[in-house]
């Protein structure tokens, strides 16, 4: 049994934190670093995007710890600076929830893991896949990077962290299903819904404070 309830240990523990400072690390390594300190601008977005995040994953709802739903969020702020930013913004906003009490230390890795670097991961896959396959177009890039890039990215998230609570034998299966897997499929939409909202605004007013979104190619040119 862990020490702490609902999280993961041992090797599936290590697993999870190797793989995200990984990415973490290739995320500082790309980090535009002449650029950011530069750019005081992009630096308060990408301050205050952290800050929104961390506010929004204050809300949640679950029964045992470890099973908690609540909004991920990562698929706009990976469509606003690229995956190496919103990993870096992801990573502070959940080490500031562990600084204030509301996550374990414990569970740090395996969150980072599953809840910033994965949905960051899907969100650029996702994105890559539409600009590959499909016209640039406007509705195209909201409907599915943001919309429904937000909603998969959220449940894959979701998903890995129910499948490595059950394979490290922190709680059975039907524990697993029944208060949390069966339940993901309900954050699908309104995680699309609310990335398709913020997404829409910038895509309007602030359209420069979108790496992935280029005014000219999806609006001017159509």
């Amino acid at each position: 049994m862990t020490t702490t309830p609902g999280v993961v240990t041992g090797p599936w523990l290590w697993l999870s934190a190797a793989s995200y400072l990984l990415l973490l690390g290739g995320a500082l390594w790309r980090l535009p670093w002449a650029v950011l300190a530069r750019e005081r601008g992009i630096q308060h977005l990408l301050f205050g995007a952290a800050v929104v995040l961390t506010l929004m994953w204050l809300l949640r709802a679950g029964i045992s710890p470890g099973l908690s739903i609540h909004f991920v969020g990562m698929t706009t702020l990976t469509l606003m600076f690229g995956w190496d930013l919103a990993i870096c913004a992801g990573s502070a906003a959940l080490v500031g929830l562990t600084l204030i009490g509301r996550e374990p230390w414990q569970a740090f890795p395996t969150d980072a893991f599953c809840f910033v670097a994965l949905p960051a991961l899907v969100s650029v896959a996702i994105l890559r896949l539409v600009e590959w396959r499909l016209p640039r177009n406007f509705f195209i890039y909201l409907f599915l990077c943001a919309f429904l890039g937000g909603g998969v990215a959220a449940v894959s998230g979701g998903m890995t962290k129910g499948v490595l609570l059950w394979v490290a034998d922190v709680y059975p299966w039907s524990k697993i299903y029944h208060e949390y897997v069966r339940y993901l499929p309900l954050i699908l939409f309104p995680e699309g819904l609310l990335n398709g909202i913020i997404m829409t605004a910038m895509m309007v007013f602030h359209p420069d404070w979108i790496r992935t979104f280029d005014a000219r190619l999806y609006i001017d040119e159509q």
